[in-house]
């Protein structure tokens, strides 16, 4: 159950976050579902410390979702080794998750942060023309 007060603000997050991916090019959606993976694992480290079951079991399963979104938008073809590499650590991540789900371990949620957050930052550094090159 929502509480009141938590309602008003899911909803504006949520207008906030329909509005970014509305406006976002290619290269900021992808930024957008890198943000999301590290926050939906924050949510989810909370719940499970907070004893929240539904809330944890509901964080992972978005996290699980937009990393699998990752992995699928891959490109083999162009991306080579590199699109090999991230295909395997997405697939890890993945399967991290769901034993941090299912052993209820704060650890591997932060293991998860570790290995996506480098990904997040390589790609929050491309240049600005190559952005629209996309």
């Amino acid at each position: 159950m929502v509480r009141r007060g938590n309602r008003g603000l899911s909803q504006y997050q949520n207008v906030g976050i329909h509005t970014s991916v509305t406006e976002a090019d290619p290269h900021r959606l992808v930024q957008l579902l890198f943000e999301n993976v590290i926050s939906n694992i924050y949510k989810a480290k909370g719940a499970m410390q907070n004893g929240e079951i539904a809330l944890k079991g509901e964080a992972i399963s978005q996290t699980i979702a937009i990393v699998a979104t990752l992995r699928s938008t891959l490109n083999f073809e162009q991306g080579g080794e590199l699109a090999e590499r991230l295909d395997a650590l997405y697939d890890y991540i993945i399967r991290r998750l769901m034993s941090a789900n299912k052993e209820n371990d704060v650890a591997i949620l932060e293991e998860c942060v570790e290995l996506i957050r480098p990904i997040k930052e390589g790609w929050d550094q491309i240049p600005q023309q190559l952005k629209k090159g996309q």
